[in-house]
């Protein structure tokens, strides 16, 4: 177990009570250790990508401010900066944004992207390739409205930095998602640690769940539309009162 409750909430951007209250009711996967409540990295990247924590929250913790607002949902103050705020910006712009991208099936588009990719990651396409297939025959990493979040189960990048790679599809593409929807847009992504990795990871699933981002990513924005839009949903973002 290598994550704590305030490890937790910090995040999935949401109060340390809420934590508490999941856990009492059995919504998150939690385990009791010398009195303490200790989480599974991987349970919990499951339990993101499963859509738990929107059926759980009943809204984002991600959500903007006056969405919240509009949908007469209580959140926390808005209290914006801290490390975190732009995590998604920064992963983008040391990453990249790659448009019209072909493939018959998930390998080939895994593979297409880490031919393009690799070396600006300094990893080894093929090794790379190989490790994020096994973490789709694990569990598909499709979410819902057409993105998926494909990523490796231990391999973290070798980096001070995260880096998420956006790729839009040349043609829909089956991807096992819960919803039936087929995946039009793909967020590899890389980390250099597991909690970076955690915070990133809902980060994203829950950007997949706002009606203005999935109508932009439908353009197939440029790198720099991109950045500009994730940059202002991200300055929005309030962070939870712990």
């Amino acid at each position: 177990m290598d994550l704590k409750i305030q490890d937790v909430a910090d995040l999935l951007n949401v109060k340390v009570k809420d934590i508490q209250q999941w856990v009492s009711k059995g919504e998150i996967p939690a385990y009791r250790i010398n009195g303490q409540h200790c989480f599974s990295r991987t349970e919990i990247e499951s339990w993101v990508i499963s859509h738990k924590l929107d059926k759980t929250y009943g809204i984002s913790p991600f959500v903007q401010h006056k969405e919240a607002e509009t949908l007469s949902v209580s959140m926390p103050p808005v209290a914006t900066g801290g490390s975190k705020q732009f995590s998604l910006f920064r992963a983008i712009h040391k990453g990249d944004v790659l448009h019209h991208v072909h493939g018959d099936n998930k390998e080939d588009i895994i593979r297409a992207t880490m031919r393009r990719v690799a070396k600006n990651l300094h990893v080894d396409a093929e090794v790379m390739t190989e490790l994020l297939l096994d973490r789709e025959a694990l569990m598909p990493t499709s979410l819902n409205n057409g993105i998926a979040v494909p990523h490796t189960r231990d391999s973290l990048l070798n980096a001070h930095h995260d880096a998420v790679v956006v790729v839009f599809l040349d043609e829909p593409l089956e991807y096992g998602a819960l919803d039936g929807q087929p995946v039009h847009t793909l967020f590899f992504l890389f980390a250099c640690e597991d909690k970076r990795h955690l915070h990133l990871l809902a980060k994203i699933a829950h950007l997949s769940n706002q009606p203005q981002a999935l109508e932009l990513f439908r353009t197939q924005p440029s790198k720099e539309q991109l950045l500009t839009f994730v940059k202002d949903w991200e300055s929005q973002i309030p962070k939870a009162a712990l």
